[in-house]
């Protein structure tokens, strides 16, 4: 499994980095985590407000700082 922090390094953007890299450990699933942090990257996902966080390519939040247990709910259902 692939989850993708897009974003440019802001504040919110790690964040959400170490939100996803506690949702991983709680949900105890192999994930690899990837920064996406070239705006034209960024775009080819469709996201337009940062940060936002994908799932093997599956954007899943755009705009807003996403919750670890929100996270694990996506890792769950991805898997």
């Amino acid at each position: 499994m692939k989850i993708q922090i897009l974003g440019t390094g802001c504040p919110k953007c790690k964040m959400t980095a170490a939100n996803a890299e506690k949702a991983v450990k709680m949900s105890g699933v192999e994930a690899e985590i990837v920064k996406v942090d070239k705006i034209n990257d960024i775009m080819n996902f469709g996201v337009m407000m940062t940060p936002a966080l994908a799932i093997d390519g599956d954007v899943k939040i755009s705009g807003k700082i996403p919750s670890s247990e929100q996270i694990v709910r996506w890792i769950k259902e991805a898997n």
